[in-house]
């Protein structure tokens, strides 16, 4: 495993070939292979939800690839960590990472192209009967939670303001449905989860206590999920990368613009119901390419992983974090898109 600045130090000839990159890119198929008719094709992972889904779903109906002279394969897979391992092996050239996944870029194994949207979905709830009412009222509990996720995340934080540290609270680690499960029944007095799980757990057990949310700490701690590429690709092939993060930021921004459709489109891209991802956006924040440039350029998003790199220190994921100028592809971000799609 590279370390943080190994990876900087790696990615500096990616800087310098970006400010020599053409304003108008498309031109030439010299990806990692050539798709038929010519164009570039790349292996891109995603999750089947709406965060991990829309921005791709997107680019498929509006055309973005095509214009781009990309041919994407996409992969489905459940979480971040397997995509990261998959960066590794060379069976994956970009992919998706939840909030609770961004210590493996902090750790060298990846590089952000782009923020794809901010999530305010994580809660800590508890159930009625427990008497539960704050974070400080979780000390001695059991508290189900999916072990490195945004979930624990939240919950880490929620302890953290009541002025208890991890082991003062019972923490029984499960994968997300068994904690829909084990909350639902009774096994557990909380749980740390996210939406759109809290809708099913409150459909059983209706008068849940919200103890704390996402939104309690926005915007001194962020939860970004992200975009993310091998570092090789990053740094052999810069020109594909920044067409490939152009294409991320076209679909952000007609998200942006369309957040209703936006989730009928990933619906149908994801073979579900049209309605079943109805409110998603309710849960999520999406910037617009020209927001996060600003956002980008004036520090913002580095500050937001961070942040978030000091969260994983505490939580022991990360022992050693890196600046997120050694893993976050700022300058690629602000400078994709360029003259493209006239």
């Amino acid at each position: 495993m590279n370390p943080p600045r190994t990876l900087s130090r790696r990615l500096t000839g990616l800087l310098l070939a970006l400010v020599l990159l053409p304003a108008a890119s498309g031109c030439g198929d010299d990806g990692p292979e050539a798709a038929e008719g010519g164009d570039r094709a790349v292996k891109f992972g995603y999750i089947a939800d709406y965060s991990g889904a829309a921005a791709l779903a997107v680019a498929d109906r509006q055309g973005l690839w095509d214009r781009a002279g990309i041919e994407p394969e996409l992969k489905v897979f459940t979480n971040g960590p397997l995509q990261v391992q998959a960066l590794d092996g060379g069976d994956l050239d970009f992919g998706y990472l939840g909030p609770g996944a961004l210590w493996m870029p902090a750790s060298g194994r990846a590089a952000i192209v782009a923020v794809n949207m901010l999530g305010h979905a994580d809660r800590v709830i508890a159930r009625p009967d427990t008497g539960i009412t704050g974070p400080a009222d979780l000390k001695g509990k059991k508290v189900a939670v999916p072990e490195g996720t945004s979930g624990e995340m939240i919950l880490n934080l929620a302890l953290r303001g009541a002025g208890l540290a991890p082991d003062d609270v019972e923490k029984v680690r499960m994968d997300p449905s068994t904690v829909v499960t084990a909350f639902s029944s009774g096994q557990v007095e909380a749980a740390a989860i996210w939406y759109p799980l809290v809708d099913t757990i409150e459909a059983k057990v209706p008068d849940l206590v919200e103890v704390s949310s996402t939104t309690d700490y926005y915007p001194e701690q962020t939860f970004p999920n992200v975009f993310v590429a091998r570092p090789q690709i990053a740094e052999e092939d810069p020109e594909l990368a920044r067409e490939v993060t152009g294409v991320l930021k076209a679909a952000g921004d007609w998200i942006a613009a369309h957040p209703e459709e936006s989730e009928k489109v990933t619906a149908e891209f994801l073979d579900l119901p049209p309605g079943q991802l109805a409110g998603s956006t309710e849960h999520v924040e999406v910037l617009t390419s020209a927001k996060l440039t600003k956002l980008t350029e004036d520090g913002t998003v580095a500050g937001w992983f961070d942040e978030l790199a000091g969260l994983f220190e505490e939580m022991g994921t990360l022992p050693e974090p890196g600046k997120a100028e050694d893993y976050y592809l700022g300058d690629l971000y602000t400078s994709a898109g360029k003259g493209e799609h006239r």
